[in-house]
């Protein structure tokens, strides 16, 4: 399914599965199937080459007829849909009184077994009939045009493309920021150098959209922050939630204390009184991120207290008028400044481009940019691997360069459509599906993915599975820069996205014109004039039950998305039944005793529940096991407290299961461990903060059957007193994430764990109390023998982690433990290689234990081994070491990572700082 052929090539698929022979279909009715497919193969070839041509450049009726088919498409497929789920319903388990008509049917002989085939037929006869009646209206309709043959290039496999890296560099390296990061930071500065009793100063940085407003704000409260006691950096958008911005500000004041739910119930004077006392006596710094409008700035304003504290404020903005005090304008780039980020995303660090490389289509393509680093960028991720030809062709296409005084906006605008047309169909539909967010917003990858897949936009191919095709096409997006990573390290992880706001307007208006997504906004308007709307997203508003509810065509939507909307009389309507996406992700529930899901039940066809951080959304129905179809149900840090265990495990389909907050499931551990033995699909599970049951729930856990397809598996709340036995190559042989809490590590347990062919991240908390005495060692390992081959993140709470050669120098012995060794830095012979991949590695020291028990040190870890070492994070435990042990342990690892080839990052923090008191002449 997408953008461009609407759901014609999903309904290809399904009639596919029509001509099974369960479904026995007559040789006349089979035919009829046979000849319908052909048909729509034929229309579906004829819009993709239509999807290939901008809709300014058709002619209007060829226009016309691709959205009646595409709508005609989907009208198609709810026709299918519905007889194919009441088909799956007609297999439900039997209840007492249907095993009594069952067998009054068996015994009455073949008559009913006739009369309910022909029933079906005739069912299936008529559902055929009604799509091809379908295609005939449209087809009459169009009569015949003559369609250009213009066919897109296919697209190549995708990891992240490395080059990106260069737009996401350290501060000193970003390019062309050094001027006008100096310039604003003058502005901010005090003339006389003390700011401790200056007023409270604002400067709004101003320019167009794509300029980088926002990257220069970063950067400069990047270097401003750490002079001040406190800060946040808090982004506005077009139609704020202004609690939320409230709430953001606070929690980037004061994490720990903020984060707490009761902050969730405030309104917005509440939220400003308590704002206004947090900053009365503080120097602050506070970004305040793309504000549009003057009367959003006016009441975010009120909450900064001026308390003579030389505090400091950045505000970015397109409006000159929402500007307030000091201004600073941003400007375009410099010409060499463009060309050095045009040739560093084009061919990376450096940019240095090759020979043979079209240097006056370059000129022409840069003046194109007119200096916007947006622009810039984008046209450059186009631009990767094409050929000379298309960098000509490109030039010199029709309005190509539209000079006509100042067009920065326009040209922007522009370069942003080329680059949308320049993309394959499934990756511009899965783009126009972020369309669903609000401005600003910072998207999950994962949860998006799987949304994808419930929608049907990602293509099984063979050998990866729908999740890793996912991947993909979101790191295509990324790659052609029409989204932008919320965090990408050197170790290329990359957990969020977002999507700029040129970005965000280009495909909320294409998302419109294709009847793609409808936004309803706090007005109760809709961004579509169309009657059936097919996905309806609700952004920051005040969601009630309305007539207009029964009047957009609820019963063909396919989605329903609200992003952080409060829930007042809304209730999830009894016609949403071919409902797929159902996602409330933090929304508020604003009236009490709100039953807004009781209809849950009914939709038979969804594939994907989330309600992920919702507040006073408190139980699901037990009709929630009706749900066959479901593949998704997340529950991520919601307020559902009590779960029907025995109901979720008839969710026969369901991959991902993330269920964390405060769950009552207490002594049902036995009725959990069954539900997830039943769930044979599961890819994907998640389970924190409920109310662990000690050693029986250990007992329960140890004995769980988990399903062979699983690859992600999060269990930290659940105390093992060990690695559990079913966590082992032959059984889960797929496992790529793994993070666990146990008592103990034993040899064998880190053995289990070493040959999991896939596991790429492990994350391991062990009991403090036990940490020095952990010493399960694997002994000889050699780069060959595939011991953690593809770990690539290892992050080990609890004990240390060291690497120590064996006499042989080929081999290595891994610990999780203190143990001692001799120093070995003076060995002439190369340290051997393992643990190929391992880019980032965390671990805990106890410092008392090392130095004052005498179990070695931290200068011989053997880090040296790890040969694409990266990153490494060290939690120092201090409580009753000294002062001096804990600074000689820091010394050390620096040392370490010094003398490694890489120079590894390394970052330390202090836990349990309750040092013992110095004794003159004692030892660390």
């Amino acid at each position: 399914m997408d953008v461009v052929t609407g759901a014609i090539g999903s309904l290809i698929s399904k009639l596919g599965e029509l001509l099974k022979d369960e479904y026995n279909l007559q040789k006349n009715l089979r035919k009829e199937v046979e000849s319908l497919s052909l048909e729509l193969e034929s229309a579906q070839a004829a819009l993709r080459k239509v999807g290939d041509v901008p809709p300014e450049q058709l002619e209007e009726q060829v226009r016309i007829w691709t959205l009646e088919v595409r709508e005609a498409s989907y009208n198609m497929e709810d026709v299918l849909d519905i007889y194919l789920v009441e088909r799956l319903e007609g297999g439900h388990e039997r209840t007492d009184n249907e095993s009594f008509f069952q067998r009054l049917k068996e015994k009455a002989g073949g008559l009913l077994n006739m009369m309910g085939s022909l029933l079906k037929r005739r069912k299936i006869a008529g559902t055929i009939k009604n799509i091809r009646q379908e295609l005939v209206d449209v087809t009459e309709r169009r009569g015949r045009y003559t369609i250009d043959n213009i066919v897109a290039p296919p697209a190549a496999r995708s990891t992240i493309d490395p080059r990106l890296g260069a737009m996401y560099k350290e501060v000193s390296e970003l390019i062309g920021i050094d001027k006008s990061s100096d310039e604003l930071i003058s502005k901010l500065s005090s003339q006389e150098g003390n700011t401790s009793n200056e007023k409270m100063k604002i400067v709004s940085v101003v320019g167009v959209g794509g300029l980088g407003k926002t990257t220069l704000a970063k950067v400069v409260y990047a270097k401003l922050k750490p002079q001040s006691s406190c800060g946040a950096f808090v982004p506005v958008g077009r139609n704020p939630d202004l609690k939320k911005v409230f709430r953001d500000v606070l929690i980037d004041l004061d994490k720990e204390k903020y984060m707490d739910a009761k902050y969730n119930i405030l309104d917005e004077r509440q939220l400003i009184n308590e704002l206004r006392y947090f900053l009365r006596s503080k120097t602050y710094f506070i970004v305040i991120d793309d504000v549009w409008q003057i009367e959003y700035w006016e009441n975010i304003k009120l909450a900064l207290v001026g308390n003579d504290s030389g505090s400091r404020i950045i505000t970015t903005t397109r409006n000159r008028d929402v500007a307030s005090e000091e201004i600073y304008e941003l400007r375009p780039l410099s010409c060499d400044n463009s060309k050095k980020l045009f040739y560093t995303r084009l061919f990376g660090v450096g940019g240095k481009c090759p020979a043979n490389h079209p240097a006056e289509a370059s000129e022409k393509i840069l003046k194109s940019c007119g200096g916007i680093p947006l622009a810039i960028i984008t046209m450059a991720s186009m631009l990767v691997g094409k050929s000379r030809k298309y960098w000509f062709d490109l030039c010199n296409s029709p309005g190509f360069y539209r000079s006509k005084g100042n067009q920065q906006v326009d040209d922007t605008e522009w370069i942003l459509s080329l680059s949308y047309y320049d993309l394959p169909s499934h990756l511009r539909t899965c783009l126009l599906y972020l369309s669903v967010y609000p401005d600003d917003y910072e998207i999950d990858k994962n949860p998006l993915i799987w949304k994808w897949i419930a929608e049907g936009f990602v293509e099984k191919r063979t050998g990866t599975s729908l999740f890793q095709q996912g991947e993909e096409y979101f790191n295509q997006l990324m790659n052609r820069s029409m989204i932008q990573a919320v965090e990408l390290k050197y170790s290329g992880r990359v957990y969020r996205c977002h999507v700029h706001d040129m970005v965000l307007d280009l495909i909320r208006e294409l998302s419109d014109t294709e009847n793609f997504v409808t936004i309803s906004n706090d007005d109760e308007d809709t961004s579509s004039s169309r009657n059936k709307v097919r996905r309806l997203a609700h952004h920051n508003r005040m969601m009630k039950q309305t007539q207009q509810d029964d009047h957009m065509g609820m019963a063909q939507v396919r989605l329903l998305v609200a992003c952080s909307c409060d829930i007042d009389s809304w209730v999830l309507h009894p016609s949403f039944k071919l409902l797929r996406v159902l996602d409330l992700e933090g929304c508020r529930v604003a009236c009490e005793g709100w039953q807004g899901l009781k209809h849950l039940g009914n939709l038979l066809h969804l594939r994907y529940l989330g309600l992920r951080e919702t507040f006073g959304i408190q139980e699901l129905p037990e009709e929630i096991g009706k749900l066959k179809l479901l593949q998704t149900l997340d529950l991520v840090r919601s307020d559902i407290g009590v779960l029907p265990l025995g109901d979720v495990g008839k969710l026969s389909e369901v991959r991902v299961l993330q269920i964390s907050g405060h769950f009552k499931i207490g002594i049902l551990q036995s009725e959990l461990a069954r539900s997830l033995g039943n769930l044979h699909k599961l890819q994907f599970l998640e389970l924190d903060n409920y109310d662990f049951n000690g050693d029986a729930a250990t007992r329960e856990w140890d004995r769980v059957v988990l399903p062979r397809h699983l690859w992600h598996l999060r269990l930290v709340d659940i105390q093992f007193r060990r690695v559990p036995s079913w966590i082992s190559p032959t059984h889960l042989a797929n496992l790529s994430y793994l993070s666990l809490l146990v008592d103990d590590i034993e040899e064998a347990g880190l053995r289990a764990l070493g040959w999991l062919p896939e596991l790429c991240y492990l994350w391991l908390s062990t009991s403090r109390v036990a940490m020095a005495c952990i010493t399960a060692t694997v002994a000889s390992i050699t780069a060959g023998d595939g011991f953690f081959q593809k770990l690539r993140y290892c992050y080990v709470y609890g004990c240390m982690v060291q690497l120590v050669v064996n006499e042989d120098s080929t081999s290595v012995s891994f610990t999780f433990g203190c143990y001692k060794t001799e120093d070995e830095r003076s060995r002439s012979v190369p340290p051997p290689s393992v643990m190929p991949n391992l880019q980032e590695l965390a671990f805990e020291v106890p410092v008392r234990a090392l130095y004052k028990h005498g179990n070695g040190g931290c200068d011989n870890l053997g880090l040296e081994c790890l040969p694409s070492l990266c990153s490494v994070c060290v939690v120092l435990e201090c409580k009753h070491a000294s002062a001096d042990g804990v600074e000689k342990a820091e010394a050390e690892l620096r040392n370490a990572a010094q003398l490694h080839p890489n120079w590894p990052y390394i970052q330390f923090s202090r836990v349990n700082e309750e040092y013992e008191e110095v004794v003159t002449g004692g030892s660390f």
